[in-house]
């Protein structure tokens, strides 16, 4: 049976973050995953252009993590600014795009992840992957690997195992069950940052893959602006993903597919003479709306309505009917996992003292946007640095 000071148990940014706090204080840390590699989802989200965080004031970049109060402190000790240095100190560049949005330059992941991974491994980290982790045995962590199954004592153990989408990157939420049996309080988990179920007419396929943009969406008491695209299963985009608590518990959803005008401007635009031309032609000329916008009006609203004003109404209010969100393991990212009253203030598990939680497998959500990156950094770090603590405490004792 092998001994170590800390094993961080998965790979992902809250993983890796919390090896490095460790390490740094000067303890022997095993970083274990299950996986041929780390960081996959965080590798697969650079494909599109790694977006770290956002770059805005704390208060406007807290107010996206929700009912999740509880992160304002560790959000606080590792916000967006810090990420951005420490990032740098890395050697990436960077840049802030129009909407705040903070990116590598180079727009994607590998760069900062070989960088990372190097200094890791200057502190003396220790990597194993194809470790997968099935509980205890005893007070000993097991684990099934390559040369056969492995027990592992650690004075401090950091769990790291994200949520419960995209198993096939190592997501699987297979964890829960663990500690449930332990004693930890979970919460169910949840699609979060999903896509949408709608059951198109087939006069819509010619628009598969079109994207909507300067368009607002509404549900419930929620609103957000940005582009979404329609696929043959429904909608998906960061215009959606902001919505997804309010669509998550059967909200409808609504669609100005014109905010940047009024519905008095709509309606002086719309009673111009159209003379012999359908409304389809008069839309087109005087709003200037794309086929993909026109498409779903008749989607959902034919006939459209001959009067200006009720027809202004129309592209204001545009209900969209809707199947519920896709299936969670096609979600970005899941509401759901270890509750806040399950551990301390250092996000250690009370029901098992010297274990700690970080990162998506806690239960706080976020949209897309570098506000859900920048909470697992911030609570590796934060946990990284309680194990650390709670060594040296442990050594006192």
């Amino acid at each position: 049976m092998a001994e170590w000071d800390a094993v961080v148990i998965g790979s992902g940014p809250a993983g890796l973050m919390a090896a490095g706090e460790i390490a740094r204080a000067g303890h022997r840390v095993l970083l274990a995953e299950a996986k041929p590699s780390p960081a996959r989802k965080f590798l697969m989200a650079g494909k599109s252009g790694l977006n770290l965080t956002k770059d805005e004031a704390f208060d406007d970049l807290m107010l996206h993590y929700g009912a999740a109060e509880w992160l304002q402190p560790i959000v606080a000790a590792f916000d967006a600014q810090a990420v951005q240095d420490w990032a740098r100190g890395l050697g990436q560049e960077l840049f802030t795009g129009s909407t705040g949005r903070v990116f590598p330059t180079v727009m994607k992941g590998s760069p900062l992840l070989r960088a990372w991974l190097a200094e890791l491994d200057a502190l003396g980290v220790t990597r194993r992957t194809y470790w997968r982790w099935t509980g205890w045995e005893g007070e000993a962590l097991r684990f099934i690997t390559p040369e056969g199954p492995q027990l592992i004592e650690a004075g401090a153990t950091v769990l790291a195992l994200g949520g419960a989408s995209w198993a096939r990157l190592g997501s699987d939420g297979a964890w829960a069950a663990l500690l449930a049996a332990r004693g930890v309080g979970l919460s169910p988990f949840q699609p979060s940052n999903a896509a949408l179920s709608v059951r198109w007419s087939d006069h819509m396929a010619p628009h598969f893959g079109a994207a909507l943009k300067a368009v607002e969406w509404r549900t419930g008491a929620l609103s957000s602006r940005g582009e979404a695209t329609l696929s043959q299963r429904g909608l998906e985009g960061g215009g959606l993903y902001p919505l997804t608590p309010a669509l998550r518990e059967g909200q409808g959803l609504h669609l100005d597919l014109m905010p940047d005008l009024s519905r008095a401007e709509l309606e002086q635009r719309l009673a111009k003479p159209r003379g012999k031309a359908s409304w389809a032609n008069h839309l087109r000329k005087v709003l200037k709306l794309p086929a993909v916008k026109l498409a779903l009006m008749q989607e959902f609203a034919r006939p459209l309505p001959q009067d200006p004003s009720a027809l202004a109404g129309l592209i204001k209010d545009l209900a969209l009917p809707h199947a519920g969100l896709r299936p969670m393991d096609e979600a970005i990212s899941t509401a759901g996992g270890v509750r806040r009253d399950a551990m301390d203030d250092g996000l250690m598990l009370k029901a098992l003292p010297g274990t700690f939680c970080a990162g998506e497998m806690l239960d706080w959500e976020a949209p897309t946007g570098g506000y859900l990156l920048t909470a697992c950094f911030a609570t590796g770090r934060w946990a990284g640095q309680a194990a650390a603590r709670y060594l040296v405490s442990a050594a006192t004792r």
